[in-house]
């Protein structure tokens, strides 16, 4: 499967790469929106990041990660991305998370022990419902992270950009 291939060696080089600088600390001034591709937001160091419109109209792939995580992700870290007693709070674990962290634990998972118990995240680098999507899902809970998208499901949205629909259509294989 050449895409799990390379989304594997390309988080774990970024996780890399990640580590070697200091402490990370994500807020509102480091997920500005810098530049836009086709509806696609990236904040001044190119990581994905989300748009919220004054009226809180969210852009496409924030919505569509609130989507993916409610299908995938919310069983065991709680709706909105606020924990739960199986997993911890992802709105408050993005704040101090980078992008390629983020990537490199969803693709591979991640196994800790602490305090007598242990808790599990299992690897989704072979499900596509989430792979696929995976800046989605980042973008949805940088927004939660920092404070700018309120807990339930977004009012508004913008349009499914055609880039999106190719991504899509190319990696799911539709």
């Amino acid at each position: 499967m050449p895409i799990r291939m390379t989304l594997l060696a390309v988080t774990a080089g970024l996780a890399l790469v990640a580590s070697l600088g200091s402490a990370y600390a994500d807020d509102k001034a480091a997920a500005a929106v810098a530049s836009d591709e086709n509806g696609k937001y990236a904040d001044k160091d190119g990581n994905p990041t989300f748009k919220i419109q004054e009226d809180g109209t969210v852009d496409w792939y924030t919505y569509s990660g609130f989507r993916r995580f409610n299908s995938d992700c919310f069983v065991c870290h709680g709706a909105d991305g606020a924990g739960s007693s199986f997993a911890p709070a992802l709105a408050n674990s993005l704040k101090t998370m980078t992008y390629a962290d983020f990537l490199s634990i969803v693709a591979e998972g991640r196994k800790n022990l602490s305090a007598g118990k242990e808790n599990v995240m299992p690897a989704f680098g072979n499900n596509k419902n989430v792979y696929c999507y995976m800046d989605d899902l980042y973008v949805y809970l940088r927004a939660r992270a920092v404070g700018d998208l309120p807990r339930g499901r977004p009012a508004k949205h913008e349009d499914k950009p055609p880039a999106a629909k190719e991504a899509e259509a190319s990696c799911m294989g539709g």
